[in-house]
């Protein structure tokens, strides 16, 4: 659970962006976002397999130089 704690005097403006960047730092928003709409298996499958293809490019690249 994240918890953020107003500080003397602090804005609730500041508390909130505060609360929202560790949000965005768990991973929080990108699972809600995510979870909001179905998604078939063999898109899941697809979106792996060319997360896996992307980072293999990159691996790729970086040995090479």
């Amino acid at each position: 659970m994240i918890r953020v704690e107003s500080r003397n005097g602090e804005p609730l403006e500041k508390t909130l962006r505060r609360f929202k960047k560790r949000c965005e730092k768990e991973g929080l928003t990108k699972d809600i976002k995510k979870c909001m709409f179905y998604e078939k298996p063999s898109e899941m499958k697809r979106r792996e397999a060319r997360k896996l293809e992307k980072r293999l490019l990159q691996e790729r690249t970086a040995a090479t130089r």
